[in-house]
């Protein structure tokens, strides 16, 4: 009889536990939602109600109440990043309680991320992947573009990783092709400091690029991070070695292979992504490198610069599809003699995101 009301009070006492250690929101509409708190980003807050599986997105600005259970990596205006639970405190005000140090009081508009974390890889783990093409009936154009991009957040902190393509086929023309890909680290400082270590690599047609590779280290600082955008500014030194692919000369028939180059270049950058924009962000990065030390093959004076502009449409149609138009354009004012100072490239795509 004993094990009998054992399980009975089991049997009733489990569903309570698991509802007592839901998230709970409350809304300025009167709502309440009970449920898994994901995440929180780009003024957007992401929870899974406990009577469904699909997420609801929910405005930051539209919770007057809330609890967190959970663990979770919450990242301030100021650049601190926490590691505890949170809950309201006031109106406005919400309490961290903070695993690694002294617990706070913050006003919510101070928070500008959170997510849901634990020991695993996956729950760190974020990507994008996209693909376009088109298709022209004149010479038989086709041109395809995809990109992927991985990015992975530790507490103190993140590598991330990216690859694009862009291949074109013509009837009686040589191919085009584009490719660029990287991988970078980025350790955060306190006060929204932080410092990065990038290698990328850069190959394309029109300025006869085999292969680019340029190793960054430098110092960046968030000049302006809040629910509806951030601004970085980076700044440190680039070695850069390049390779160029034989041009067919049609003057003597010859095939011409400009010398390699090895460089160290300083750079300076900025990086301005918009996204309290409805379900549109913006993002623009800009980098100049001006050269410091060269070999004998690139003349004096010598400045890089590359630059790039998205416009990335989220939950299209459903939850975790894009829409994604894409800006790249690169200038070299002392290229090769076969290369173009300017290259640029206009894509867009449908893509996924998880």
């Amino acid at each position: 009889m004993n094990k009998f009301y054992t399980f009975i009070f089991l049997l009733f006492a489990i569903p309570a536990i698991s509802w007592g250690q839901n998230d709970t929101l409350y809304l300025n509409n009167g709502d309440m939602i009970v449920g898994d708190l994901k995440a929180m980003d780009r003024g957007v807050l992401t929870i899974e109600p406990t009577y469904s599986d699909s997420d609801f997105k929910i405005t930051w600005e539209d919770i007057v109440e809330m609890k967190a259970v959970q663990r979770y990596l919450i990242t301030l205006t100021d650049g601190q990043r926490i590691n505890g639970t949170f809950r309201s405190a006031g109106e406005g005000k919400i309490f961290l309680d903070n695993e690694d140090g002294e617990d706070l009081t913050v006003g919510q508009n101070e928070i500008v991320n959170i997510k849901s974390i634990d020991n695993s890889f996956l729950s760190r783990l974020s990507a994008d992947i996209d693909f376009g093409i088109s298709l022209t009936k004149a010479n038989n154009q086709r041109q395809l573009n995809g990109n992927l991009r991985m990015g992975y957040l530790e507490d103190r902190w993140s590598a991330d990783l990216y690859y694009n393509t862009l291949i074109t086929k013509q009837d009686d023309v040589s191919d085009i092709q584009r490719n660029d890909g990287g991988i970078g680290f980025r350790y955060f400082l306190p006060r929204d400091w932080n410092l990065g270590a990038d290698l990328a690599f850069l190959s394309n047609t029109e300025q006869s690029l085999d292969l680019r590779t340029t190793g960054k280290i430098g110092l960046g600082k968030f000049i302006e991070r809040t629910n509806s955008l951030y601004w970085n500014v980076t700044g440190g030194v680039a070695f850069t070695g390049e390779t160029y692919a034989p041009v067919f000369d049609p003057e003597d028939g010859t095939t011409i292979t400009a010398p390699s180059r090895t460089s160290l270049e300083g750079f300076v950058g900025t990086e301005l992504n918009l996204y309290d924009i409805g379900d549109l962000n913006l993002l623009t990065t800009v980098v100049l490198y001006p050269t410091i030390i060269s070999d004998d093959s690139v003349e004096p004076g010598r400045i890089r610069s590359d630059f790039r502009f998205d416009a990335k449409y989220d939950d299209f149609i459903i939850d975790d599809l894009y829409i994604r138009a894409g800006f790249t354009l690169n200038y070299d004012n002392r290229p090769v003699e076969a290369g173009k100072e300017v290259d640029y490239i206009f894509t867009t795509g449908f893509g996924w995101s998880w």
